[in-house]
C-alpha cells in the first residue's frame, strides 16, 4: 500500500533521511554564509586600507553627528566586550560552528527557513570574526611603543554610531551585525514558533484530525 500525502502538506523528499539535511537546505544556508563572510572581509579590507590602523585618520563622517567610518581593533568579543580573551572566544567560536553544523544537518529548508537563515548569518558573523582573529589580515600593532610591531589577533571594526548626550555604541563591523540579526531571528523563533512555520504546524493537525489516505500499488 502506498500512502498518498495529505493535501498542502510539503512535498515528499527522497534526497534526505529523517535525520538529514537536503542538498537545497545546505546550498541555501552556503550561499548566505559566503555572502555574509564575503561581504564582511570586503568592507574591512576597504575601511583600512582607505581610513588606515586606529588613530593615524579622524575616519569619515557619513552623518553628521551620528555615523562615521573609523577604524578600530577589538582583542575582545562582540561590541569590544571581554577584552584580551582573543584565545578564549577563538575556541567558542569553532564549537559554536560545530554545534552549527550539526543543527543544519537535521533541518529542512520547507519548514525551517527561518532557522536556516538565522544559523547562516550567525555563521558567518562567526568566520568573519574569527577570520581577524587568527591574525590571517597579517596585521600589526603601530601603538603602543610596547607592542609596536607585534602581529595583531584582534577583530578589525569601523562602522561608529553615536548620538550626543544619548548614546555612543561602541565601533563595530558587519559581522557583528551578521551575529546580532541572527541571534533576533533566534529569539523571535522561540517566541512565535507557530508564526514562521505555519504550514509544518497545519500538516501535523491535518495528519492528527484525518490519516493519509491509502491507495493500492500497481
Amino acid at each position: 500500500m502506498t500512502k498518498v500525502p495529505a493535501p498542502g502538506s510539503p512535498p515528499p523528499d527522497s534526497s534526505a533521511g529523517p535525520f538529514r539535511a537536503t542538498p537545497i537546505t545546505w546550498a541555501i544556508f552556503t550561499t548566505v554564509v559566503v555572502l555574509t563572510t564575503a561581504a564582511d572581509l570586503i568592507t574591512k579590507e576597504c575601511a583600512f586600507k582607505n581610513l588606515g590602523m586606529p588613530g593615524t585618520s579622524p575616519g569619515w563622517t557619513v552623518i553628521n553627528n551620528m555615523l562615521w567610518w573609523r577604524t578600530s581593533l577589538n582583542e575582545g568579543a562582540l561590541f569590544g566586550l571581554g577584552q584580551g580573551m582573543g584565545w578564549f572566544f577563538i575556541t567558542v567560536s569553532v564549537a559554536a560552528l560545530i554545534g552549527i553544523l550539526f543543527t543544519v544537518s537535521c533541518l529542512r529548508l520547507w519548514h525551517d527557513a527561518i532557522l536556516v537563515l538565522s544559523l547562516s548569518c550567525i555563521t558567518g558573523g562567526i568566520l568573519g570574526n574569527l577570520y581577524d582573529r587568527l591574525g590571517i589580515p597579517s596585521l600589526q600593532w603601530h601603538a603602543p611603543l610596547s607592542r609596536e610591531g607585534d602581529p595583531v589577533y584582534a577583530v578589525r571594526d569601523w562602522i561608529h554610531f553615536r548620538l550626543d548626550g544619548v548614546i555612543d555604541w561602541p565601533i563595530f563591523n558587519l559581522a557583528d551585525s551578521f551575529l546580532v540579526f541572527g541571534a533576533g531571528l533566534l529569539l523571535f523563533l522561540s517566541f512565535f514558533p507557530a508564526a514562521v512555520a505555519p504550514e509544518k504546524t497545519s500538516t501535523q493537525n491535518t495528519s492528527t484530525r484525518s490519516p493519509a489516505k491509502e491507495t493500492p500499488d500497481a
